[in-house]
């Protein structure tokens, strides 16, 4: 069994003393939990006062973006090395928001990918459809290109470090959710794309989140679709007893 991975993106929310809040609530509700990866991300003001906080905890400290070069002239951008300093070892590629609002191709997350990658942070991947795509029944094909053109050139003995966050677009910050039936279908979907391209004994290694207002009331449900391994949580990570409420039901899933 796969197990499960909760990041929880905290996208552009938190000061640097709300974030050692919020940290230090979700440190002291998780303590006992064994068998679920946490990962918290926040915005990256905070990233040096939260790793202080969890620091000798299972919970892991994430990022929610990256640059692919590692120096220069890129006013506003953060690179991996600087991630990796300030605690990171995880980092978010790919979300819709960056692909809407800045115009993240394919192209450039493939190049962020590649440079994660080459270091010692795992990515999480994002990919997903619009309302308008789903409508039109073109999901699988958005997904196709997504995946094979952000994956380009990813190598066998590197795949395994990926994880694959799907989201729903229309169901991000919609309180609209995926049915667990609609989830699985397009998680199994993309682990069907991972075999084809690696393998099935590495697809089957992978493991997939799903991203699009998961909430304690219908995590469990989600999480026991045998093709979905997570979730990559918005607003409810934004407090501590809704993200660690979703953990600890991955928690009761994983025994």
């Amino acid at each position: 069994m796969r197990k499960f991975i909760i990041a929880g993106n905290w996208k552009m929310n938190m000061t640097g003393a709300e974030a050692i809040n919020l940290a230090t609530a979700l440190k002291d509700k998780v303590k006992s939990i064994n068998n679920v990866d946490m990962v918290i991300c926040p915005p990256f003001t905070a990233l040096v006062p939260v790793n202080e906080v969890v620091q000798n905890s299972q919970l892991q400290l994430g990022a929610q973006n990256m640059h692919w070069e590692e120096a220069g002239a890129f006013t506003g951008e953060v690179t991996a090395s600087m991630l990796i300093n300030a605690g990171c070892r995880y980092v978010i590629l790919g979300h819709s928001e960056r692909r809407e609002y800045f115009a993240e191709t394919n192209q450039i997350i493939n190049q962020k990918l590649r440079k994660a990658l080459s270091t010692e942070l795992n990515p999480i991947l994002c990919v997903g459809e619009i309302l308008e795509e789903r409508k039109a029944g073109i999901t699988e094909e958005i997904l196709f290109d997504q995946l094979t053109e952000c994956l380009a050139g990813i190598a066998l003995n590197d795949i395994s470090r990926i994880i694959i966050a799907y989201e729903p677009v229309w169901a991000i910050g919609t309180g609209v959710t995926a049915t667990p039936e609609q989830a699985q279908s397009t998680q199994a979907y993309i682990r069907q794309f991972l075999s084809r391209k690696y393998g099935k004994e590495v697809a089957n290694q992978i493991r997939i989140q799903y991203g699009g207002s998961m909430k304690p009331d219908n995590a469990e449900e989600l999480l026991k679709q045998p093709d979905i391994d997570g979730g990559l949580i918005g607003g409810a990570s934004l407090k501590a007893d809704s993200f660690a409420g979703i953990i600890q039901i991955a928690e009761r899933l994983s025994v």
